[in-house]
């Protein structure tokens, strides 16, 4: 048995205030490592920024690696575990920046880096598409990297399993109106690849957009290991009704209901092994036609 402890942190990152952001993250990191044996943490996409920042992406962009990756580096090996999370970086050239998910390791060492390369809206704006769709070989596996609309183009997830992905990690900013999608599309990755499928969706709004977390880590059958709510609903004050009574007038608090963001994470234990077993009973990757498939590389 090849089994791993994953985590997926469904956090409300603070638009722009990168260090409240990382001490959040610490925080998290500590939490989960402290209370029980995880082999990787993973948080959401643009976790120490926020999503709608516009130009000020320009300002709040580093290197990799650079003063973040550093810390989380650290952090990573203080409590000897993997974490993957997301950020917005840049390169020499300071007006590139990239949308992109970082993978540091339990000895401090930095395994490697991901640009995303299916921009959506505004983020074409803002970001330089990535090009590449690495694999990374760990001591706990076969982990492949991908930034929330990423996974509605199943292209990306086939073609790092075929390049030997065991876990997809996606790092995710998917917004509320949206989630039934994100829920979907997570278990058809896992299922239609026959691999695990570990998603870490941010919670909150911006400035327009609100997010809508459901995070999950998910098996090959499409099994849901595990899984947190977007939003939970609480009970608050709505206004307070005069009643009669005995000639004297008492009051009587009605409430209501409204939902707020659910900060938090998951974990689930998961078995590697389970993907060779599952392959080889269905038959699914070994008999796919790609003489056939031509037209998938066509564009549009």
């Amino acid at each position: 048995m090849r089994e791993i402890t994953i985590a997926t942190v469904q956090m409300l990152p603070d638009l722009g205030e990168i260090e409240d952001n990382l001490v959040k993250m610490s925080d998290f990191i500590a939490k989960i490592a402290s209370s029980q044996k995880v082999d990787l943490i993973l948080f959401p996409e643009l976790v120490t920024s926020g999503y709608e920042l516009g130009l000020k992406f320009t300002q709040v962009a580093q290197t990799i690696p650079g003063p973040t990756v550093n810390l989380i580096s650290q952090r990573a090996q203080e409590l000897g575990v993997y974490v993957g999370f997301g950020l917005v970086s840049k390169e020499r050239v300071e007006s590139i920046l990239y949308n992109t998910a970082v993978l540091v390791g339990p000895d401090g060492e930095l395994i490697g880096h991901y640009h995303k390369t299916h921009l959506k809206g505004e983020e074409q704006m803002a970001f330089r598409e990535g090009y590449k769709l690495p694999v990374f070989e760990t001591e706990i596996g076969a982990i492949g990297l991908m930034l929330g609309w990423d996974l509605a183009f199943p292209e990306v997830a086939r073609s790092m399993t075929l390049d030997g992905a065991e876990l997809l990690c996606v790092l995710s900013n998917w917004e509320t109106r949206d989630i039934d999608e994100w829920k979907t599309l997570l278990k058809a990755r896992a299922y239609e690849n026959a691999c695990f499928v570990a998603g870490a969706n941010r919670v909150g709004e911006d400035v327009t957009v609100a997010f809508g977390g459901e995070s999950m880590i998910v098996g090959p059958r499409g099994k849901v290991y595990a899984h947190l709510p977007g939003e939970k609903e609480i009970e608050a004050p709505k206004d307070e009704e005069k009643k009669e009574g005995d000639g004297k007038d008492s009051k009587k608090e009605k409430t209501k209901s409204t939902k707020e963001p659910v900060e938090g994470y998951v974990v689930a234990r998961i078995d590697l092994d389970e993907i060779k077993k599952h392959r080889e009973e269905r038959q699914h990757i070994q008999n796919r036609q790609p003489r056939i498939y031509r037209s998938i590389v066509r564009n549009y």
